[in-house]
């Protein structure tokens, strides 16, 4: 294929190159000047775009000088990327491209950007989000064994052009990597969390490695060790599933006793703060959504499931009582639904009902396919907010709590 490769620098141009090596005709251009023995360097955009039946942008999305990490950042306040560069690209791309080609941008960009800031600038071509996962040191070993490979439409449907895309990487590719497509948004979600989740994990061995300075008697690769290869929940598919948030008697008071620790071991930190607090905020805004459609339907509200998590009798920890929580508080009633903690358990209920319980998302590691069971009837005019997005029925109104691709 002919392809025009915008921002040939430092993370551009190995990409470029294994495109050229794959025996692509790959023009590229920078405003810097770049020299490559296997892409043809042209001196505007107009010319890199001129006959391409692909153009892909990949230039920075820089944060100020002062916000890399190098010194102190904590501090300051919370700042966007700059789109200045990606904006003067599409725009210049735009004016040169026609719908015969494929617009594609690489560059990292925060959720809900595309749709805001980029899509409205592209008028005379067809375009894709595709953000890559590379890291520098790596980039061209990167750039052909992706773990996936991530390719954002308008509303996430497998389109023409990218399924166009997905064949010209397969072209490419060393390994067999998923393709993963979504709308721009998710798209853009999963390059930024997945980035931000290596940092998470990276702070967090980090202060095992404090904890064992300031404690004594660990080696810190001995728990790390044992860490990383809990390959059932902790390094897997378990517990990545968004739903209702952590809870039980152990998990929530292991938080806050790490809380205590890392006081008295005068960490200067407390990760543990921020987790607990995000996972109160996520409780409220789950019970300001059901107390919101409560006072739309004029219904009462329900939580399907009191105990911690379903097919057990424990109702220490448990989020359940933590989002009616947050519903009393704010001055209206909640009743429980659980025939194991001996809550009211009526033959059908008419109401807006959180599905608190998932037997399939919560016991999915044991391998045992366990169904979801509901503890009573839901009449018709029913509201249900299910955060596992599983649920269906008729003559429900079934909300996926996290899903808002419809309202889009």
């Amino acid at each position: 294929m002919k392809i025009g490769f915008i921002g040939i620098g430092k993370l551009g141009l190995p990409c470029a190159e294994e495109m050229a090596n794959a025996g692509h005709s790959v023009n590229g251009y920078d405003i810097s000047p770049v020299s490559s023995k296997l892409v043809n360097v042209v001196e505007s955009i107009k010319e890199v775009v001129h006959a391409a039946d692909i153009v892909f942008i990949a230039v920075p999305t820089p944060h100020d000088a002062e916000y890399d990490g190098s010194v102190p950042t904590s501090h300051l306040k919370p700042k966007d990327f700059s789109y200045d560069t990606v904006k003067e690209c599409l725009i210049a791309a735009n004016e040169h491209m026609n719908d015969t080609q494929l617009l594609v941008l690489i560059s990292t960009v925060l959720p809900g950007t595309t749709r805001s800031q980029f899509i409205d600038l592209i008028d005379n071509t067809r375009f894709i989000y595709n953000p890559y996962l590379i890291a520098m040191g790596s980039v061209a070993w990167d750039m052909i064994n992706p773990e996936m490979v991530l390719i954002g439409t308008r509303d996430g449907s497998e389109t023409g052009d990218a399924q166009l895309l997905t064949d010209f990487y397969k072209s490419i590719m060393q390994n067999s990597p998923r393709y993963i497509i979504g709308t721009w948004d998710e798209c853009e979600c999963v390059k930024v969390f997945y980035n931000t989740f290596i940092s998470t994990k990276v702070t967090l061995v980090n202060m095992i490695q404090d904890v064992a300075e300031k404690q004594g008697n660990i080696n810190v690769d001995v728990v790390t060790d044992a860490l990383a290869n809990a390959t059932m929940r902790i390094m897997g598919p378990q517990y990545m599933t968004a739903g209702m948030g952590d809870g039980g008697a152990c998990h929530p008071r292991d938080n806050i006793a790490l809380r205590y620790m890392a006081s008295e071991l005068n960490m200067g930190y407390d990760l543990f703060d921020a987790i607990m607090g995000a996972r109160e905020i996520q409780a409220k805004n789950k019970a300001l959504k059901l107390i919101s459609l409560s006072e739309k339907y004029n219904l009462p509200i329900y939580i399907h499931g009191k105990a911690f998590k379903p097919q057990v009798n424990y109702i220490e920890g448990s989020y359940s009582l933590l989002v009616g929580h947050y519903i009393e508080e704010l001055g209206h009633v909640v009743t429980y639904i659980d025939p194991l903690t001996e809550d009211y358990t009526p033959a059908s209920i008419k109401g807006v009902v959180l599905l608190a319980h998932s037997c399939s998302v919560t016991y999915r590691h044991t391998n045992t396919n366990e169904p979801d069971v509901l503890y009573c009837e839901f009449e018709p005019g029913t509201i249900v907010l299910d955060p596992w997005r599983k649920f269906m029925q008729d003559d429900c109104v079934v909300i996926h709590y996290g899903n808002t691709r419809s309202s889009n």
